[in-house]
């Protein structure tokens, strides 16, 4: 069994299916906002980052605040809309989560979401208590800085070498890799794991209850292990 305490996930398309949302909410707010429609591939590639983030990589020549501030609103309001139904979660996550509590894991969730939006989600589950702790991009440093990781080590009282981040996007993997943690990436989320290869996770998985299988000791046929980073 491997020696980690700490098991730090992000939300969107890791532990949840909500993936074409973003796609939608994204799409929705381009159009009210008289702004050009990205495809599928580009929203995809900026899932993982802050929302300011993500709309000056979309669309760099928005430069005004008043139109940032209203798209932002635009896309924070379809969203939440779509979330009356919460998204849901991927096979095998909430067996797996009681799993890790009961074999005294703690849990964590990094997420490029705010925490308005990250609490909104959670309560739709009844969720608000269920993480040792969590952590957004609006109050603290957008993926890949690593200062949201080393908020959660801090936090816990735990050292990096004794965590791991699970993530679908290249931007969690590089942010363990500067915090010098162990990374996990999941090919059925925003990315291929062809992409996500590319920045040398610790651990490559197709369904998420592969990682149960890893965390205890083996390795299923369809994950892929490869030589850690750190």
């Amino acid at each position: 069994m491997r020696d980690y305490q700490l098991l730090i996930f992000d939300w969107d398309g890791t532990l949840v299916d909500s993936i074409a949302r973003i796609v939608e909410a994204m799409r929705v707010a381009a159009e009210v906002s008289g702004l050009p429609w990205r495809d599928d591939a580009a929203i995809r590639g900026i899932i993982g980052l802050g929302l300011p983030e993500a709309i000056a990589t979309l669309y760099p020549e928005l430069d005004d605040a008043q139109r940032i501030d209203a798209f932002r609103q635009r896309y924070g309001e379809h969203y939440n809309a779509l979330e009356r139904q919460p998204s849901p979660l991927f096979d095998g996550v909430a067996e797996a989560l009681e799993t890790f509590r009961e074999q005294g894991y703690r849990l964590a969730v990094a997420t490029g979401k705010s925490r308005r939006g990250l609490d909104h989600v959670l309560a739709g589950r009844g969720w608000l208590d269920y993480f040792d702790v969590t952590r957004c991009a609006d109050e603290t440093a957008s993926k890949p800085d690593p200062r949201m990781l080393q908020e959660i080590l801090a936090h816990c009282g735990v050292g990096a070498e004794q965590a791991v981040m699970v993530g679908d996007s290249p931007f969690d993997l590089r942010m363990a890799h500067r915090a010098r943690m162990d990374s996990v990436a999941v090919g059925y989320g925003a990315q291929p794991l062809a992409e996500l290869l590319k920045e040398s996770p610790r651990l490559a998985i197709e369904r998420f209850e592969e990682l149960s299988h890893w965390l205890s000791g083996g390795l299923s046929r369809q994950s892929r292990e490869v030589e850690s980073y750190v």
